[in-house]
């Protein structure tokens, strides 16, 4: 019993963090900050010093609005990576990704990330048994 206890925990002491840690304003907050939150949108500052780069985290669909012109080398999960350059001003936009970004130039590069938030559905209501009988409109 005590064994499964402690192995539980061990489990649970790597498996947690990880899952949890992909919030890149909690795993990398010295270049994510949160400048606005609703229930619809999170509005993310995303500032990187010359060659800075961060650890791997996820974001979901979101608008990127690019402050200055920029290289970033993109890290995914299994080690492929992808070089983009952007233009200050240029906006697109980004489905949900897993990543680790780093700024290849000798530049600060700035983002204001505009991360959506899916609309968590309500369950269909059922629609009540019909009680009513049928009615006979020849009765008279």
């Amino acid at each position: 019993m005590r064994r499964t206890f402690f192995l539980t925990l061990f489990v649970l002491a790597f498996a947690v963090p990880s899952v949890l840690a992909q919030d890149p304003t909690k795993v990398d907050s010295r270049h994510y900050k949160v400048e606005f939150e609703n229930s619809k949108v999170r509005i993310l500052r995303v500032h990187y010093g010359p060659h800075e780069k961060s650890v791997m985290h996820r974001h979901p669909d979101a608008i990127a609005i690019f402050q200055n012109d920029g290289k970033v080398k993109f890290t995914y999960p299994g080690g492929k990576t992808e070089e983009r350059e952007m233009k200050a001003g240029q906006t697109l936009f980004t489905s949900a990704v897993r990543h680790l970004p780093e700024n290849v130039t000798d530049n600060d590069m700035e983002v204001i990330l505009v991360e959506l938030k899916t609309a968590r559905r309500k369950p269909a209501a059922k629609k009540p048994a019909s009680t009513s009988t049928p009615t006979n409109s020849n009765k008279q």
